[in-house]
Formats: structure tokens, C-alpha cells, sequence
């Protein structure tokens, strides 16, 4: 078996590079053209059936996405919008759990136990796929961390439906919300509390070794750790894995080092690309996979099955959305604490329910045999579900860009952008003061002046280009002409400098090829702004001076 996986991981990736290249070239979100190249690549006679195992995905793939979303989370952002995560994540589910089963038992007369599978394995928008097309577009940061929260704590409420409903098919048990309830609170409880305990404990760690290379590895490990305690002792692992990584973004920078940080934005960066990209390219490779149990008679009843819960999953998640944002805010005290957002982040929100591979892996765990036969309508789920995500991924991803301009929030979330850059900014500023204040308190305390005065002069011009070439704090507009003009100087700098180490020079004279590279740069660009170029040159300036001090 191992001899056939290797090749067949190999190709994953190797297909997933390319297929993302080309997405990067045709404009398409990666993730939709990662799911049709699947897709395609699944009908591709001589092409191995890859079968996606969903305790691979549960165990393996899924941690390292949810632990890195918790770690790149605000938690003051998510603190702040607690309310609607918690209502979407838990208030949604259970909704549009129980409203898909009552359609598939109105319409289709299956059993209720069957029709919560179904409505749990569909209830939670994915966690990965939203945010993968949402981050590529500007839209206010509050939607984005809705979105977000919404889709790291949802997973838990609905594998708890999940267990409970394949429970009541399997061994003739009567599906209640109370038992549900009852369990949801402890596994809530204790996967929170063990999550605050992994995260607490890695950070000690890390602290402790003080190694960068040691403290990735550690990294690494963290949410499996978070993750497969409490899925083996019958929770979901999910809450575990966020609440560590949650405990890790609030708490990191004390403990974490920055040299630390810089590596782990690299690793992970790389680590989660791969892992999405893989993800989406087998969720499309699934299809025929799904398919060989079918029979042609059925293809009517699934048909119209699919469409029933893809309109469902749709109507209601809209419903709910509007409701829980509206109506509390009825009474004059709630719309005085907190007034009611635009109507167009409201429906952007409730649009954003796209379905993914924890709905995928959840389907296809579900067990060949029930108490009495075989599963009911098992083969019917399966298709149900492929075609929920196929749909809400491909037709929701594709629409999201063209709606979010339609309702005005690009122009909305560049401009809050362009708001944080200016407390960047400002920010940035004010820690050069207090640097600079420092320094005075040095140069007292008899540190040498000459190193004084050179450190003086390049952080002084860090803050004249911060003022001057990224920002005009008075009239608040961004420039954007600095950020050019830098690329193309580092371009020239990095060229001059390889090129005496070809030549096995390692100095040269003033004024040699360095600055007639930046002379080049300068005469082949667009002449920028004499304020940006003033503080560019200051800081090329402070530069020369602090090295040969």
C-alpha cells in the first residue's frame, strides 16, 4: 500500500501547484478550480480513485486548519462579536438541521433519524472555504471575523448532532434535543477547558526552550494534541483545537519571540496552503467515488433530494440571519447598546454559507449497517451531500465577488483598510518615540555616543518616512508611491549585491554598482513624490551611516 500512496500523494500535490497556478492566472478562486480540476481529473480514464478517508481528514488535515485560524484570529474581535458567532454556530445549526430533516420527511417520507444525518451533516458552513474566497476581496473586517468564528465553533454542534442522529438510526434510539443538549454542554465544557490547557502548555514550552527550530516542531504538534484527546474520548475536538489556538494568538506575543513569529508565519502559511489546496482537489476527485453505489432509477428522487436541501440550507440560513440581527434589536434598550448593522453586511453574512469538507468527511463516515439492514438511504446522503457543497461552492464562490461589489462594501472595506493603516501608522510612530526617548535615557547613562548618535539618526528617519512617505496624517490619504519605488530598490540593492558575491568581491567603492543601480532604478521609474523620495533618501542616508559606524 505504501509503494501506491507515495506516487499518489505525490500527484496531489504536484496537481494542486499547478491548478493553482493556472487559478492565479485565469483570476478563478483557488479553491473553486482546485474542486472542478477534481472534478474533471475523477472521469479521466486511468486515473486511480482516490477515496477520501474522513478519519484522515478528521484527524489529520482538519487540526492543523482549525488551530491556525484560532492562532490568526483577533481575539478581541472575537469577544466583541461573540453573540452572532455563537448564534450561527450553534442557533443556525440546530435550525437548519431540524428544518432539513422536516422537509426530507414531509417530501421524500424518509425517517426523522435519517433526515438529522442529513440536516447535521449540512448545517455547518465550512471553515476553510468561505474564508479562502472572503480574504481575497475587501469587505469589512467584522464579516470576515463573523464568518470566521462562525466556522472554527459550528463543526462541534454539528458532529454532536451527527453522533446523536446516526446513533438513533443505528441502534433504534429515539433522537431527543435534551440528551443532545445535555452531552453538547459537557463536551463544550470540557473541550474548552482542555484546549486552555494545551494552549497554556505549549506556550510554557516554547517559552522554555527557547529555540526556534524546537518551538516549530512544538507548534506543530499543538493541535493534534488539542485535537485527538478529546475526539477519542467522544467529543468533536473542534472547540479543543480553537479555544488552544484562540489561547495562543491572545497570549503569544509574550511568550513567543519575534524571531520565532517571522518563521512561524512561513511555516504555516506553507503548511495550510497545502492542506486546502489538497483539500479542495479531493474533494472534487470524490464524484465517481460517490457514484459507484448509485442506481439509475434513483437519479429522479436524488434530484429532486438535492434541490429540496439546497434550497433549504439556503432560505433558512437567510432567515436566521436577519431574524437573529433584527428582531432583538426591536426593543429600544438593545437598539440603543447596540445598533443594527447595514443591511448589505447582514445579507453578505447570510449568503456566505458555503458548505465543505468537514459536511464531505462527516457523509462518508457514515456506517455501512444500521440495527436491522443496511443504512438507510446511504447512497442517496452521500450524493445529497456532494451536490450541497458543489453547489453552495461553486455558485456562491463564484457570485460572492460581483455581490460584494453590488452592495457597495469593497468601497466600504477599503476604506477601512485605508483607516488601519493610519493607526499602523500612527502606532508605528509612537513606538519610535518611545525608542527614541529611550536612547536619551542611554546616551545619560554614559553608552557610547557615537553608536547613540547613529542609532538616533536611522530610527529618526524611520519615523520621517512613516510620516511623510506612507501617510499624511492631517489629510488622511494612504500614498502608495513609496511602496513602489521600494520594490524597485530592493530589486536593484539584491542585484548588485549578488552580483559581487559572483565575483567574489565583497566591497566596493562608493558610489560603484550599488548606486549606479539605484541611479537606474531611479531614471527607468516613474518619479515619485519629492516627499517620498526625501524619505527614502533619508533613510538610505541613515543606513550608509549606521554602517560604517
Amino acid at each position: 500500500m505504501l509503494p501506491g500512496a507515495l506516487p499518489i500523494g505525490f500527484g496531489l500535490v504536484a496537481v494542486t501547484a499547478a491548478a493553482a497556478a493556472l487559478a492565479r492566472r485565469s483570476l478563478a478562486p483557488p479553491s473553486i478550480f482546485l474542486v472542478l480540476v477534481g472534478l474533471a481529473l475523477g472521469f479521466v480514464p486511468g486515473v486511480p480513485r482516490v477515496e477520501l478517508r474522513p478519519d484522515l481528514v478528521l484527524n489529520l488535515l482538519l487540526p492543523p486548519l482549525l488551530y491556525t485560524s484560532g492562532v490568526g484570529m483577533s481575539w478581541r474581535g472575537f469577544k466583541e462579536n461573540l453573540r452572532p458567532i455563537l448564534s450561527l454556530a450553534v442557533g443556525c445549526v440546530i435550525f437548519t438541521a431540524t428544518a432539513t430533516a422536516f422537509v426530507l420527511n414531509h417530501f421524500l417520507n424518509l425517517p426523522w433519524a435519517v433526515g438529522f444525518v442529513l440536516g447535521a451533516v449540512v448545517s455547518p458552513p465550512d471553515a476553510v472555504a468561505p474564508m479562502a474566497i472572503a480574504r481575497r476581496f475587501a469587505v469589512p473586517g467584522r464579516i470576515l471575523t463573523i464568518l470566521e468564528g462562525e466556522g472554527l465553533v459550528n463543526d462541534a454542534t454539528a458532529l454532536i448532532l451527527f453522533s446523536f442522529a446516526v446513533g438513533a438510526v443505528v441502534e433504534g434510539q429515539n433522537f431527543t434535543f435534551l440528551a443532545a443538549g445535555g452531552k453538547f454542554a459537557a463536551v463544550v465544557a470540557g473541550e474548552i477547558g482542555w484546549g486552555l490547557l494545551v494552549g497554556w502548555g505549549a506556550l510554557a514550552l516554547r517559552r522554555w526552550v527557547k529555540e526556534p527550530q524546537i518551538e516549530m516542531v512544538l507548534a506543530l504538534l499543538t493541535p493534534f494534541a488539542a485535537f485527538w484527546v478529546p475526539e477519542t474520548l467522544g467529543g468533536s475536538g473542534v472547540l479543543a483545537t480553537v479555544t488552544a489556538g484562540l489561547f495562543v494568538s491572545w497570549n503569544g506575543p509574550r511568550f513567543i519571540s519575534p524571531a520565532t513569529r517571522l518563521q512561524g508565519f512561513f511555516v504555516w502559511g506553507l503548511v495550510t496552503y497545502l492542506i486546502e489546496g489538497v483539500v479542495f482537489l479531493l474533494m472534487g476527485l470524490q464524484a465517481p467515488v460517490i457514484m459507484d453505489d448509485l442506481h439509475g432509477g434513483q437519479w429522479g428522487r436524488l434530484a429532486l433530494a438535492a434541490v429540496l436541501v439546497a434550497v433549504v440550507i439556503v432560505l433558512v440560513r437567510f432567515a436566521w440571519v436577519f431574524a437573529a440581527t433584527y428582531l432583538p434589536r426591536l426593543a429600544p434598550s438593545r437598539r440603543a447598546r447596540a445598533p443594527a448593522p447595514p443591511w448589505q453586511q447582514v445579507f453578505v453574512v447570510g449568503f456566505t454559507g458555503i458548505r465543505g469538507v468537514v459536511s464531505l468527511a462527516a457523509a462518508l463516515s457514515i456506517p455501512l449497517m444500521a440495527a436491522d439492514g443496511p443504512f438507510p438511504e446511504r447512497a442517496m446522503l452521500l450524493l445529497v451531500t456532494f451536490t450541497v457543497i458543489l453547489l453552495t461552492l461553486v455558485g456562491q464562490g463564484l457570485t460572492f465577488k460581483w455581490l460584494i461589489q453590488a452592495l457597495g462594501l469593497v468601497a466600504a472595506g477599503e476604506k477601512e483598510a485605508a483607516e488601519a493603516k493610519r493607526r499602523e501608522v500612527a502606532a508605528r510612530v509612537a513606538g519610535i518615540d518611545a525608542a527614541l526617548a529611550k536612547l536619551e535615557e542611554l546616551e545619560g547613562a554614559g553608552a557610547s555616543p557615537a553608536a547613540v548618535e547613529a542609532i538616533k539618526r536611522r530610527h529618526g528617519d524611520r519615523r520621517a518616512y512613516f510620516v511623510a512617505a506612507c501617510q499624511d496624517l492631517e489629510s488622511g490619504e494612504v500614498s502608495t508611491a513609496y511602496s513602489a519605488l521600494q520594490l524597485r530598490f530592493l530589486e536593484a540593492e539584491r542585484a548588485s549585491i549578488a552580483e559581487l558575491y559572483a565575483r567574489g568581491r565583497w566591497m566596493t567603492r562608493p558610489g560603484g554598482a550599488s548606486s549606479a543601480s539605484w541611479t537606474w532604478m531611479i531614471h527607468e521609474s516613474v518619479m515619485p513624490p519629492p516627499a517620498v523620495l526625501a524619505a527614502l533618501s533619508r533613510r538610505i542616508a541613515a543606513r550608509i551611516l549606521t554602517f560604517r559606524v
